[in-house]
């Protein structure tokens, strides 16, 4: 195969600059199709992968958004006069609306038309219209709207439950957005019966009347034991169920004869996952080097289902998993990416039976450094089955009866966590950044309802597994680049210098100190953290670190890994469940020359497109995970309204607290009017609000006592009172003569900072009302 390398050096084409993307953009009503930027610009041929790296930079560099995988807009703002559609009305009366056509994988950004405003306007707007409104930046990413005229009808269409309520029909939103009931009149419910899952898509309707919709489709029942799954399945549109074409595929799927495998079978691997894990894509082994010239070294092999024996490009169950991209993990279900025949049976390492592994071989010395590594395909049969309790307990020494592991598994596992002590002093000196976030877990009863809420154990188990795994994706990294094939990375960049000011002016405010100039590294945040800790506050600043980090995502342009401080780093461990790895191990099976089902020149000419289809899948999974999380939270929590709970804030806006509560790890809102009896002004950059009288805080992170005073199980919404007094603030009179401002020292206090001339804080409001919004 000719490197990708050399053909890229044989073209220099002339590509837009950042400015004529923007202008092009900006004339473009702020957003436009990738496509069309390159044909405006003449970009075509291999230059369009230029183009497409380009733009990625800008995105990095927080210019740009790339949004739905191949739309392009101006980042971080709406277009100051834009068509909107009316999709609820608040509590407070609040028309809420998103922008017309949205068409992107994640939520469109908030737009308000206050009741005051809307009501101006005649006649009055209501759910369904479509308005042309001037829009204004709120600050923190919201917008409000000022409505210009009305230019006809604009249909949302939502999940909804349709009832029979006293000789009318109507439709129960299951979107937080869109509040309210809507009638569904006679003609209109496509034979819905009552509790129904139904697509709704609004009717026009004026005023502040009844909401009015029809029923486009049925999708299930409420009563279903696993309703709250399908609605967020259904509401992000991921497929459940596989085509017949994909299901038949799977089925004449069979196991291959060793061949020119490496026999693994005598080697004792075992698997080591959660308890309830039903696939199992990953078997580890240690022993000691034997090689006298690396003394107290190792010799650890990771042996990974070999997924591209049986999924090849182009194929229809190809097709299919990267349609989906990745399994999705709910609380009743997993939806995986491949069918139950593979993902469950031939692809699954299995204790005892025989399978085929892509497995790589890894040397390290008593440093724990990465001396050698080494690919190969290879038929292994796992020799235990260990859950994460299992491997720690054999670890500390005791082996737990229902186990019964035999002396080569002990040993295994001893030497594993051999291997990881020598690693953990390697990471040490890595230092990859140190956010220890709890999990939890949603234990569902026979009936499938919520029975519990606990957060995960960790134990070294854990760290040694994901260290190896660590380790393992590396190696394929460095496999590939040194073959010079076309891959896609998992990238994690540095945070942009623009959040980092607004954090680094957050944490001096809190007597914290980060890094000011060059390149901040995760090691400055890790100091933090762990003054943070001592001060007892790791919480509140852990969410600070957590906002100023980019989001992962997937690229043929490697940019280095910041949160595990690594140059290069690719997915390679679980191709069960996720596209990117199934796409790395194609392209070793190639770079070592291990068979059929290596990488081909048509996939790597597309791995531009593919990387950013998975990427926006995967933030749709968590979406889907997250929301589930939540109804079945908000059902759990249904019986208790009016019950006061510990919680954490966990974002701040101008429009209320979202806060975290204990112990279920539940989120919830607290609306402004239900925070105090004074009125509370919103500070963006310090991500507190604080009291116009008494200049008390409440800012995020803070631990507050909170009343549930709402749960709504269909939209997963919880609904809170603040009962906790804000933290001791500046009074009113001082913040007014220097608001923003640090308490003043021995040598400004009483003296005037300004020499005479209009306070800085002014000029700072005057230039960021233009500025744009930042995100941390």
């Amino acid at each position: 195969m000719t490197p990708i390398k050399k053909k890229r050096r044989a073209s220099a084409p002339s590509l837009p600059s950042r400015n004529d993307i923007i202008e092009y953009l900006n004339d473009s009503d702020g957003a436009a199709v990738r496509r069309d930027i390159a044909r405006a610009f003449g970009v075509k041929g291999e230059a369009r992968a230029k183009l497409r790296s380009l733009l990625k930079k800008m995105e990095d560099e927080g210019v740009i958004d790339l949004a739905g995988g191949k739309r392009v807009k101006v980042a971080g703002k709406l277009p100051p006069v834009l068509p909107i559609d009316i999709v609820g009305v608040t509590h407070d009366g609040d028309l809420e609306c998103e922008p017309a056509g949205w068409k992107d994988d994640h939520d469109p950004p908030l737009i308000r038309i206050s009741e005051k405003r809307a009501m101006k306007f005649k006649p009055a707007p209501g759910v369904g219209d479509r308005v042309l409104a001037r829009l204004k930046p709120t600050g923190d990413g919201a917008y409000s709207a000022e409505i210009m005229k009305a230019i006809g009808k604009g249909a949302h269409r939502f999940l909804a439950v349709y009832r029979k309520d006293r000789g009318r029909t109507i439709a129960e939103p299951v979107e937080r957005r869109a509040r309210g009931t809507f009638t569904i009149d006679q003609g209109d419910d496509a034979g819905a019966k009552d509790g129904d899952l139904v697509w709704v898509e609004t009717k026009n309707a004026r005023g502040y009347g009844a909401q009015k919709a029809r029923v486009r489709k049925i999708e299930g029942h409420i009563d279903d034991r696993n309703a709250f799954s399908t609605i967020s399945l259904a509401n992000h549109g991921i497929p459940t169920e596989f085509p017949k074409a994909v299901i038949e595929e799977a089925q004449k799927a069979q196991l291959p004869s060793l061949g020119e495998r490496t026999d693994l079978r005598d080697t004792p691997l075992f698997t080591i996952d959660p308890a309830d894990a039903k696939d199992h894509d990953d078997a580890c082994f240690a022993e000691p080097d034997p090689d006298p010239d690396n003394p107290g070294g190792y010799r650890v092999i990771v042996a990974i289902a070999d997924v591209s024996y049986f999924v090849r490009t182009g194929s229809e169950l190809d097709k299919e998993a990267l349609r989906r991209a990745n399994s999705v993990y709910l609380p009743d279900r997993v939806v995986p990416m491949l069918p139950e025949r593979l993902s469950n049976d031939l692809c699954s390492l299995r204790g005892g039976e025989d399978r085929p592994c892509l497995a790589v071989e890894m040397f390290i010395d008593s440093g724990g450094r990465k001396k050698s590594h080494r690919f190969l395909r290879a038929i292994m049969r796992s020799a235990a089955k260990l859950s994460y309790e299992d491997a720690q307990a054999i670890s500390e020494g005791s082996d737990p009866k229902d186990v019964g592991a035999p002396a080569e598994i002990k040993s295994a596992v001893h030497n594993l966590f051999g291997a990881f002590r020598a690693r953990w002093s390697e990471r040490s000196k890595r230092a990859p950044l140190d956010l220890d976030l709890p999990e939890r877990k949603v234990i569902l009863n026979k009936q499938g309802e919520v029975a519990d809420v606990i957060k995960r154990d960790r134990f070294d188990a854990h760290r040694v597994i994901e260290e190896f795994m660590i380790l393992a994706n590396v190696a394929a990294a460095e496999t590939l680049e040194r073959a010079r094939l076309e891959l896609i990375y998992r990238v994690h960049d540095q945070p942009d210098e623009e959040g980092l000011e607004g954090v680094r002016d957050y944490l001096d405010r809190l007597d914290y100190s980060l890094v000011k100039g060059g390149s901040v590294r995760p090691a400055n945040f890790n100091q933090i953290l762990k003054i943070a800790e001592e001060r007892d506050e790791k919480e509140m600043i852990s969410q600070i670190v957590l906002r100023a980090q980019q989001r992962a995502i997937y690229d043929t342009e490697n940019r280095g890994h910041f949160g595990l401080n690594l140059p290069r780093y690719a997915h390679f461990t679980s191709p069960i469940r996720r596209y990117a790895d199934l796409v790395v191990h194609r392209a070793l099976v190639t770079a070592a020359k291990l068979g059929p089902g290596g990488q081909t020149k048509e996939e790597a000419a597309a791995l531009g497109d593919v990387a950013e289809q998975i990427s926006d899948l995967e933030r749709r999974a968590v979406a889907a995970e997250r929301e589930a999380t939540d109804r079945y939270l908000s059902e759990y929590l249904a019986s208790r309204v009016g019950a006061e709970f510990d919680a954490r804030i966990r974002g701040v806006t101008k429009y209320g607290l979202f806060v975290m509560v204990e112990p279920s790890g539940a989120d919830g809102f607290i609306p402004m009017r239900s925070i105090g009896r004074e009125r509370f002004e919103f500070e963006e950059a310090m991500h507190r609000i604080i009291g116009g009288t008494t200049g008390g805080v409440f800012r995020l992170g803070q631990p507050v006592r909170v009343k549930l005073e709402e749960a709504i199980p269909l939209t997963g919404s919880l609904r809170f009172e603040m009962v906790s007094d804000p933290a001791p603030g500046e009074p009113r009179s001082s913040r007014r003569k220097k608001p923003g401002s640090k308490p003043p020292t021995k040598k400004t206090k009483g003296k005037k900072r300004t020499g005479g001339k209009a306070p800085p804080h002014k000029k700072k409001r005057k230039s960021k009302a233009n500025a744009k919004p930042r995100k941390f």
